[in-house]
């Protein structure tokens, strides 16, 4: 009787891992599910039903079985995980492709730019020669999803007047508030404004850009001036995110930018009307480097594929930042050698991205911190050559899986014991196997 009983909680929990997978459109992973817990609910059904007597053999069967998941769990780590130290300088923001991208041949940036970086003229060139992002010449061009992201990059725009400070300027308090009520507040409040998660670094000299690069900002000194900085995240709709690299990964790019664009200006804005200086840090006009503050804020660790990890959401998230002197207290230290360690032996966005941006290898010393070295203009490239920003690297990230029951009790393994993240390696790839890349056009949403 209780090896029966055994087989049928088995079978139940296969079942709802199932159904938890049906809810996120993953038939592979359902089928799966249904399959492993039927593999390991038929032993004890054999027992209970032919075997006499059978205690003995469902207690050993059972011991097999929880002592494999013993092992497992257990904090059994002997490699050492170090996850770098902090970035030697700082970064100029003129050298990222998004600077780049708006430099206009003939002109005096562009000559200058190139004049102190000829290196990269060659490679940029080929950029330009592309049709560009949300191009109608691009090769997955979709009339209505490009004006859809278009717009949202437009509203976006829109915000950046209100980054700086606002005309709103109270008089400061005599006295500083509570630090910690303060930030109690502030991440409620980012909460109920949307924000998937926030936290509160410490500023430090390499969070900030050397110099502008981009709009009216390019090539001004950026000049810290500010104590914390608050990150905040926004979470990516899955479903939108499953149809990359085709339009609606750049919609919701887009659509994320503007929210946490949002948060971010609000945040910023309330902090000025209690008579401190704040600036919010959106898409297009940042003064920081948002991965490495937002990491530094206990928000996640930065992958193989050079974004921002987030524990419940991994690379689907959108970051911005606000920086203040109101007093503030900075989130301690959670840099996470599990997710360096993770992505070491993962490697399933360099396998699928299709530009080969993303090194297969091990991380490099670039600047100071260990980290994988992107190549961003063979990344970018691909990007004008499609029309969309691609997302293929946030699709097949095993954090990118819906938070859910089943997810988070892989992550909490995954956190514990390397014998697990290799295991877990394994099983994304069954239960998941490669991406079925659609035709352009299928889905909802894709249109003519």
């Amino acid at each position: 009787m209780a090896a029966i009983l055994i087989s049928g909680l088995i079978l139940a929990a296969a079942c709802g891992a199932a159904i938890l997978s049906l809810n996120e459109g993953q038939k592979r992973a359902a089928g799966w599910s249904l399959g492993l817990g039927l593999a390991a609910a038929v032993p004890f059904l054999v027992i209970g039903l032919f075997l006499r007597p059978n205690a003995g053999w469902t207690a050993g069967l059972l011991g097999f079985y929880l002592a494999a998941a013993i092992v497992l769990a257990l904090p059994i780590d002997p490699r050492r995980r170090n996850v770098g130290a902090e970035p030697r300088g700082r970064f100029d923001e003129r050298e990222t492709m998004f600077s780049r991208r708006e430099l206009i041949p003939g002109t005096a940036r562009y000559r200058e730019f190139y004049g102190r970086h000829p290196e990269k003229l060659a490679a940029d060139e080929a950029f330009r020669s592309k049709p560009g992002l949300l191009s109608e010449k691009a090769a997955h061009y979709d009339r209505a999803g490009f004006a859809a992201a278009e717009a949202s990059f437009a509203a976006v725009k829109a915000l950046h007047p209100l980054v700086e400070d606002s005309a709103v300027r109270p008089v400061k308090p005599a006295s500083d508030p509570d630090a910690s009520a303060n930030t109690r507040f502030i991440k409620a409040w980012a909460a109920k404004l949307g924000a998937f998660s926030a936290g509160v670094a410490g500023l430090k000299d390499y969070h900030f850009y050397t110099h502008g690069g981009r709009g009216e900002r390019y090539g001004q000194e950026v000049i810290p001036r500010h104590t914390y900085g608050v990150a905040v995240t926004v979470e990516m709709d899955p479903e939108m995110i499953d149809a990359a690299p085709f339009a609606p990964v750049i919609m919701e790019s887009a659509r994320q930018y503007l929210r946490s664009g949002a948060v971010a200006v609000q945040l910023a804005e309330t902090i000025r009307r209690l008579g401190y200086s704040a600036r919010a840090h959106i898409d297009g006009n940042y003064e920081v480097v948002c991965p490495l503050l937002a990491r530094d804020a206990g928000l996640g660790e930065v992958g193989r594929m050079g974004l921002l990890m987030t524990p419940a959401a991994g690379p689907r998230v959108r970051v911005a930042v606000v920086t203040t002197d109101w007093p503030l207290v900075a989130d301690p230290p959670t840099r996470d050698g599990t997710v360096v360690d993770f992505c070491r032996i993962c490697r399933k966005c360099a396998d699928h991205c299709p530009a080969r941006a993303i090194p297969w290898g091990d991380r490099e010393d670039v600047e100071g911190p260990l980290r994988w070295r992107v190549d961003a203009q063979a990344c970018f490239s691909y990007w004008c050559a499609i029309g969309t920003d691609c997302g293929l690297c946030v699709r097949v990230c095993p954090y990118s899986r819906r938070d859910n029951f089943f997810h988070r009790a892989v992550r909490a393994g995954v956190k514990r014991s390397f014998l697990f993240r290799r295991l877990a390696v394994l099983l994304d790839d069954v239960f998941y196997g490669k991406p079925i890349i659609q035709k352009k056009g299928d889905g909802e949403w894709k249109s003519g």
